[in-house]
This record gives C-alpha cells, structure tokens and sequence, in this order.
C-alpha cells in the first residue's frame, strides 16, 4: 500500500483534492490521509465544503491561521515535518499554489519524501504575485508534475523540467464542476436572492493587487457603480475583502452603489448554481476562470494576467485589468453580443483524478524499480 499525504490550505484546495482523494481510494493501492493546514479556515465555510463534496473530514488539521506570508508558511513547516516524520509517507500531494503548496513541498523533498504538484505548469509570468513564486519553487522541487493545460506544458519545458516528470492529466476543477453539476442545480439560491436567470452578474474579488489599493479599489467600484446601473450585481464577499473595504475607509462607497448585492460566501453548490444561471462573471479568481469556461459563461478577468490562457484562446474569458473604462466597455461588448458555444480544453473531461491515480501509481514503481501495474487506457 502506497502511503500519500493530500495537503490542502485553503478553499479553492477542497475543489481540487477532493476528486484526487476519491481516485486514490478507488485503485485499492494508494491509503491518503488529508492534512488541512488551517491557512484559510472558518468551521462553517469547511462544514460546508466537507459536506457538499462528499470530502472525508482531514485526518489532520494543523490550524496555522492567518498571518504574514513568511510567517504562515514557517509556521506550516513547523506543524508539518513532525506529521512526515511520524508517519512517513511515500508521497505529498499539492494542489495550487497557496503557501501550503510550497510549504509542505518543501518539508517533504528535505526529508526525502516525493512530491506530486496537482496544477503545475500555470504561469501568470508576474513575480509580483505570491501565488507565481509559489508555483514556479514547487515545481522545481516536485517529482510528478500533473498540468491541466497545453500552457504548463510549454512552461514546464522551457524551465528545464524533464519530460519524464510532466503528466498531462487535465483539470481536477472540472471533475468536481461535472460531478456536482447535476446537484447544484437543484439549489434554491436565486430563488433566496429574488433573482432571475440571465438577469444578473456575479462578483468575486480579493487579490492583493485589486483590493490592498484604495486607488484601484476605488476605479473598480466606479466601473461597478455603472455596470450596477444596467444589470444587478451579486457580491459574496471574501473575508479578506470585507476587512480591508473596513481599513481602507470604504465601506460607505460600497454601501451606496445601488443593486450592488453584497452577500457572505456561499458553499460551493449554490455558488455553482450562482455562477452557471448568471449573465456574466467579474473575477480576479483563477479557478472562476476555468469554470466559467465550462458553463459557457461570459467572464470579465479583473487583472492585467492569467496564468491559464486557454480560458482566453478556447473558453469565455477576456482579461480587462482593473480601470474604469475598460471594464466597462467589456461588459457593453458582452451584453450586446450573442452567447457562442466555446471549445472545451482537450482533456477537460471530468476524468484527470482517474489520470493522476494512475500516473501516481506508474511513477511510484517505475522510480522503486518495479514494471508498472497494468491498468486500461485512461483516455
């Protein structure tokens, strides 16, 4: 039996490691255990997401909090090598690229242990964002590199990566979006909200570069106020966002855009439901990205990069940065065309665990000298 730890920190994790755990289970060769590390954790968010996703409650959860970025990935370090040391796995699995990713990376290659990266290759080619040099340092260090897109690949390569290391898998985002599809519909959250199908957007917001800057914050807002004025927008608000809209003296700017619905977050099934019944999406998320792709809806990426680029060539995405005036023309030119049928991104299939569990396993005995498992073609 194969030993692997499943690391998780933050919400957008549970998406991702939650089909990847069930795979596992399923090939009766690999025994996960799943380490939350606490980076983002509020219980009733976690229940939620627990629950909804049919994910096992973590084995273990290292309940590191927020902090400063050195500071909360020391403090992973710490909790982290005393659980490796104990109970010595075989592998680490990462997903994405929060400090948890790079943390528990690196504890894991110091002491010997192979580590898989979930989501290599992604490049925004922006080292001012923490999540860029989160990404390029754990696949540095990784041995098995699983890429969702045509991109990573290209990346991977021209960084030196061995070819041998690199598995495309596609997207585990999207396992989860199709597994779960068919049940968010059911939700009653437009219903809760008074809404109407195609007669309302949806809002994300809560990278650094958007909401630390009262300047940009504010230019995004007047772009909101506009687009408010045409069609109603729907706000779940991050934690993090509501705090600095507080410290940076916004509050009442954003109380007093009108139909601007500022809602907490929701789980992922009605904000799922949210998203695939919505007239467009405004973002700054990765992940929305991708799964506003997949659901053929509109989406409006509030940065002036992505670090998945076939959202943009094959999917519905359009990067519009973070002005005014180029936000809003966007969305004038998304509400005055016809809805098209996108390309669905080769391998975004809602099968790339069922590929992951498998590679994991050929690596696995072709690094400890053993012929490979035989197992049916995976395509």
């Amino acid at each position: 039996m194969i030993k692997v730890f499943c690391v998780c920190g933050a919400r957008p994790n549970f998406m991702k490691i939650a089909p990847v755990v069930a795979a596992f289970q399923d090939t009766g060769r690999i025994q996960s255990t799943i380490v939350h590390t606490g980076q983002h954790y509020d219980e009733n968010m976690s229940r939620l997401f627990f629950d909804q996703l049919g994910i096992p409650r973590p084995d273990v959860n290292l309940e590191v909090g927020s902090s400063s970025h050195a500071l909360q990935t020391a403090n992973i370090m710490e909790r982290f090598e005393p659980l490796c040391l104990q109970h010595k796995p075989d592998w680490v699995v990462v997903v994405g690229d929060v400090n948890s990713t790079i943390a528990c990376a690196l504890v894991a290659v110091k002491l010997g242990i192979r580590v898989a990266h979930v989501e290599s290759g992604l490049r925004s080619f922006d080292r001012t964002m923490p999540e860029e040099i989160n990404r390029l340092l754990t696949d540095a260090i990784s041995d098995a590199l699983f890429v969702t897109e045509q991109s990573g690949l290209d990346n991977l390569r021209s960084e030196g990566i061995p070819d041998q290391k690199v598995h495309f898998v596609g997207n585990v985002m999207i396992d989860t979006l199709m597994k779960h599809r068919e049940q968010a519909d059911k939700s009653a959250i437009l219903s809760e909200l008074g809404l109407e199908p195609q007669a309302y957007a949806v809002l994300t917001l809560h990278r650094p570069s958007n909401v630390d800057d009262v300047n940009v914050f504010g230019g995004i807002l007047d772009a909101l106020e506009m687009i408010a004025a045409e069609l109603p927008i729907v706000f779940p608000m991050h934690p993090r966002t509501r705090s600095n809209i507080q410290r940076i003296g916004l509050e009442e700017r954003v109380k007093g855009i009108e139909r601007l619905n500022v809602i907490d977050p929701l789980g992922y099934l009605p904000f799922l439901k949210l998203m695939s019944e919505s007239a467009l999406v405004l973002t700054d998320s990765g992940g929305m990205q991708e799964e506003t792709t997949i659901l053929s809806v509109p989406c409006l990426t509030l940065r002036e990069n992505t670090e998945r680029p076939v959202t943009i060539t094959q999917g519905t995405n359009r990067l519009v940065g973070c002005s005014k005036d180029r936000i809003v023309a966007a969305f004038r030119e998304v509400r005055g065309s016809a809805r098209t049928d996108v390309r669905v991104p080769e391998l975004w299939d809602g099968q790339a665990a069922r590929r992951i569990a498998r590679r994991l396993l050929e690596v696995h005995d072709l690094m400890d000298g053993r012929a490979c498992a035989g197992s049916p073609d995976d395509e």
